[in-house]
């Protein structure tokens, strides 16, 4: 009798990896859907999946260019494009916004993996934001290096210190990440605090990687301040694309810009060129609409005011979480999420994991534990702003129905304790 072949064996580090956004919970829901549930997904910010589509003079202007899409273009993206993102980032004063200084990728997950891969060596670091969005510490890890992690407190409204981030600088620190406004948490940084962050970089030579794909979703007068402008000749890396703003996720479209003092970026730069090639191009038809969505109508804020949709959705989860005794809520400032925590009784032994499979199957709702966003408490999770108002509401009815339950069952676990002692 023969010997059964070995199973393939994987990469080493990938046990090192997490993404729940789309992992064991999304499994589970798939199971539960093909057994005939109906479930509510607030796991991913997919504006699609809930009914937005991307502003008509976008679709138009890939319709319009459909037939130039067929050749691969250059490696870093269509000219055109990249001209018209360069002038964007000009417009807010980022320094040397030049096209030849624009790349375009597949979504700006690829170009946070592209980046990441030009820029480490095995065991070197990059401060990483606690909470984070998990591809930073997947790209970290994947590309060799070391995520070093930030804390942005609840109790500091998610707001990082700098005094703290310099502390865990080390000789091999390369590169310092800001999610801005933030995913999961919302927090929205003001300038003073960027400029003492931008500080920190420039005393230690470090690569400022700055994810704004969020910039224009704002709420309540919050106010948006690029890194670029205040970082001027130190080397950044500005990351933005279609999938929030512009509601196109599946076009994959993201780019970044090179900004800082040439002379500094030579070396880094031909390196993004060459990964770049490698990949031979990004989508090509979704290029088409980047200079219709940078030069084109303002068609997010609307949406965010009060009146708009994901503003009144908000608006919903801050009703809901103020008239809860289990939830408390940092108001989101910007982005597409919220992130609560459970306080009281119902937090008691809480486990972020076992309370959303729980919430799945006994609630039909689908949330992401916070400790997937790479944080040392377990009592949070995420939700996306996404749904209408009125469904949001019945979903939190639903998650404090849960929460009732949990808390209940404590405190007549507690006095029988307390007896027995």
């Amino acid at each position: 009798m023969s010997t059964p072949a070995p199973s393939l064996a994987i990469r080493e580090r990938l046990s090192e990896v997490r993404y729940e956004i789309r992992g064991e919970l999304a499994r589970r829901a798939r199971e539960l859907e093909a057994q005939g549930r109906t479930l509510i997904k607030l796991n991913i910010g997919n504006p699609g999946a809930f009914g937005f589509r991307a502003p008509e003079h976008l679709q138009r202007a890939i319709a319009d260019d459909m037939g130039r899409t067929d050749p691969y273009t250059h490696q870093q993206g269509l000219p055109v494009a990249r001209e018209a993102i360069a002038a964007a980032y000009a417009r807010r004063g980022a320094p040397d916004a030049v096209a030849e200084r624009v790349f375009l990728g597949n979504g700006v997950s690829e170009l946070i993996d592209l980046s990441l891969r030009a820029l480490l060596n095995p065991g070197e670091e990059v401060l990483v934001p606690s909470p984070d969005y998990p591809l930073w510490s997947a790209a970290t890890i994947l590309n060799d290096g070391r995520p070093v992690y930030y804390r942005c407190r609840p109790e500091n409204g998610f707001l990082p210190d700098p005094v703290e981030m310099e502390a865990l600088v080390s000789s091999r620190t390369r590169a310092i990440v800001l999610i801005n406004p933030n995913n999961p948490a919302g927090a929205s940084y003001p300038r003073e605090l960027l400029e003492k962050i931008v500080a920190v970089a420039r005393r230690h030579n470090l690569l400022l990687l700055v994810d704004e794909i969020y910039d224009q979703i704002l709420y309540d007068g919050a106010q948006f301040q690029p890194v670029a402008p205040l970082a001027g000749d130190h080397p950044c890396l500005t990351f933005s694309g279609l999938s929030k703003v512009h509601r196109a996720c599946g076009w994959r479209v993201g780019w970044m810009l090179l900004s800082g003092a040439g002379e500094r970026l030579g070396e880094f730069r031909a390196a993004l060129d060459l990964l770049s090639g490698l990949r031979l191009c990004a989508n090509v038809p979704g290029q088409y609409a980047i200079e219709a969505a940078v030069n084109g109508p303002d068609t997010i804020s609307a949406l965010c005011s009060p009146g708009g949709r994901l503003y009144e959705t908000r608006r919903a989860v801050i009703d809901a979480c103020e008239a809860s005794e289990h939830l408390q809520l940092v108001a989101p400032a910007g982005a597409l999420y919220a992130f609560p925590a459970v306080v009281g009784p119902a937090a008691q032994g809480f486990d972020d994991h076992h309370f959303a499979l729980q919430l799945m199957e006994e609630e039909g709702v689908l949330v992401v534990p916070g400790s997937s966003f790479n944080v040392p408490y377990r009592n949070h999770f995420r939700v996306t702003l996404l749904p209408e108002p009125g469904v949001m509401r019945d979903v939190f009815a639903r998650i404090d129905r849960l929460l009732a339950r949990r808390a209940e069952a404590v405190t007549k676990v507690v006095p029988l304790q307390s007896r027995r002692a």
